[in-house]
């Protein structure tokens, strides 16, 4: 009984989060974000505690890098999409996501329109 507890405990929360781009309104510097690639590598971090450019140094992806500022400061990176989101959505997918420390990067698939499923598992990002 105690291991099927176990593995039910595990498969919950192993289990991958879907990203619905419907509910969830990211800002670019001048737009709202509206994905059009398949897939993405989606960054949250605080540009108050971590340098980006170090960041992306040590993420290794061949998608497209969407970076989600909680610090909400609007910047322009080359070959980053970099966005912005209000407070309550903020939270929102770091509840939904079970994000515990940042930055973090998972990778994401598009499933259905702006339906994206989650692709990888969340990867803790050093910046050193």
């Amino acid at each position: 009984m105690v291991a099927a507890f176990f593995f039910y405990y595990k498969y919950k929360f192993s289990e991958y989060k879907f990203v619905n781009f419907e509910n969830i309104i990211l800002y670019t510097k001048n737009d709202i974000f509206i994905p059009k690639k398949n897939e993405y590598t989606l960054l949250i971090f605080s540009s108050r505690m971590n340098n980006l450019k170090n960041l992306i140094k040590h993420i290794k992806t061949h998608y497209p890098v969407l970076v989600v500022d909680i610090y909400q400061k609007r910047k322009n990176y080359p070959n980053i999409i970099y966005t912005t989101a209000g407070i309550n959505t903020i939270i929102k997918l770091i509840q939904y996501l079970n994000i515990y420390e940042v930055p973090v990067a998972v990778n994401i698939k598009r499933y259905h329109k702006l339906l994206y499923k989650q692709d990888s598992p969340l990867k803790k990002v050093s910046s050193e």
